[in-house]
């Protein structure tokens, strides 16, 4: 898939003054080749005397047709979780940790923005979660996942048990510290370190992971992405759903979670020559001698 570019947005890590430097070294470089830049409102805070237009990201939703994140994973998932309803695809300049998702270096960020813009890239199209919390039959809580949904006991508690049921049939009761569904972006994630597969991005499927099972044959399973799942609470305690680690709601017993996979996704671009399984190689240092 191909998009036109004229107006940008810039989003950098929140509360970091070091994006600042780069941002600013970004706009230029894009003004300078005629792009309309705006920046995001919050970003802006940390940008001194700052001579580009700002707006909120939900103004941003409205006009703007790229946006480009320089921070970590964390803030590409914050902020692809906004714009992928609105088909607006992202470009993820690292500046954090891992870099799954945001794959360009400050390094050669302009490069490979330049070639980018001029249509030499690649779009990758990322499954997005859906949930919706139900009290009683009554919605009282609904959220987009890009990563995962995770119950989990928000304080040191007893353990949780839920029923959990796919496409209406039911699947097992557990025990257990919580319950992970990944989308396969979020494989890599806290559901790898909980134990489950990697799951390579471009396929439909859902993962659930279960968080300390009470006994070993509760194992991670992978189901068709077009699923619906509904999780049933019997035994709570302090326990939320949190989806992205950026959105929590407390439960209480006998509400049912219904995760799906939402019915837009988010679109990522990356330079021509990206690969999936190199990102694997340096990332977890695979590439290393043993």
């Amino acid at each position: 898939m191909k998009f036109s570019f004229k107006n940008i947005a810039l989003v950098g890590k929140h509360k970091s003054p070091e994006v600042a430097i780069p941002l600013l070294c970004l706009a230029k470089f894009l003004t300078e080749r005629h792009f309309q830049v705006t920046v995001d409102s919050l970003t802006a805070e940390q940008v001194t005397d700052i001579a580009y237009p700002v707006m909120t990201l939900e103004q941003m939703t409205r006009v703007v047709d790229l946006v480009i994140v320089i921070g970590g994973d964390g803030t590409l998932l914050n902020i692809a979780r906004t714009f992928s309803p609105h088909h607006i695809p992202l470009i993820g300049v690292n500046q954090g940790r891992l870099g799954f998702l945001t794959d360009l270096t400050l390094d050669n960020m302009l490069g490979s923005i330049s070639a980018m813009l001029a249509g030499d890239y690649v779009t990758e199209r990322r499954l997005l979660l859906s949930a919706r919390v139900l009290r009683e039959g009554a919605e009282i809580f609904t959220g987009l996942a890009f990563n995962e949904v995770v119950v989990h006991r928000s304080q040191i508690s007893s353990m949780v048990e839920f029923e959990v049921r796919i496409d209406g049939e039911y699947l097992y009761n557990q025990r257990a510290d919580g319950l992970i569904v990944s989308s396969p972006t979020g494989s890599t994630a806290y559901a790898m370190s909980a134990g489950g597969p990697i799951l390579h991005p471009g396929l439909d499927v859902l993962e659930l992971v279960p968080v300390c099972p009470h006994t070993l044959s509760n194992r991670p399973i992978v189901v068709n992405g077009s699923s619906v799942l509904e999780i049933l609470m019997h035994r709570t305690g302090d326990i939320r759903i949190r989806l992205d680690s950026h959105t929590s709601f407390d439960l209480k017993l006998h509400d049912k979670i219904i995760i799906a996979r939402h019915c837009d996704h988010a679109h990522l671009l990356h330079p021509v020559g990206h690969s999936y399984y190199h990102t694997l190689r340096e990332k977890l240092q695979w590439n290393q001698s043993l």
